[in-house]
């Protein structure tokens, strides 16, 4: 089954918790037993597991990112914004792909965790693909 998840993010750079819709499209799959492949088809947008418990967790991780990859003027490449520049190197670190196993109808997550989409160069629409196989 492929289902994409359509998102609008609202800030430059932030973290959405996506674990919901992955949830609802693998249960609406009826796959009790595989594989989830999520893509997303963005240079300056990535994908990750992280924990969803702490909403510091992601100012964290956003204030992380951005000292290993501050935005800046002197990128050798600068087509649209420093912005994208930026995310084009965040997104190279982090990857815009997850694979999660699915075990009784359920994407398989520690207690603590969740799914996120982190844009690097919004506000802008966006979307993560899914490819859910049985298996």
């Amino acid at each position: 089954m492929f289902t994409t998840i359509e998102l609008k993010s609202q800030l430059r750079q932030e973290l959405i918790d996506v674990t919901d819709q992955v949830q609802d499209a693998v249960r609406s799959s009826a796959i009790t037993e595989g594989i989830c492949l999520l893509w997303c088809p963005h240079t300056t947008a990535a994908l990750t597991v992280n924990s969803c418990m702490d909403s510091a967790t992601a100012a964290d991780l956003q204030n992380e990112i951005d000292r290993l990859v501050p935005t800046r003027i002197n990128f050798q490449h600068t087509y649209d914004t420093p912005s994208d520049a930026a995310g084009h190197i965040k997104t190279s670190l982090l990857g815009g792909q997850l694979a999660l196993i699915i075990h009784a109808g359920e994407v398989v997550l520690g207690g603590s965790q969740g799914v996120f989409f982190w844009e690097y160069d919004g506000p802008r629409p966006r979307q993560v693909h899914l490819k859910i196989m049985a298996g």
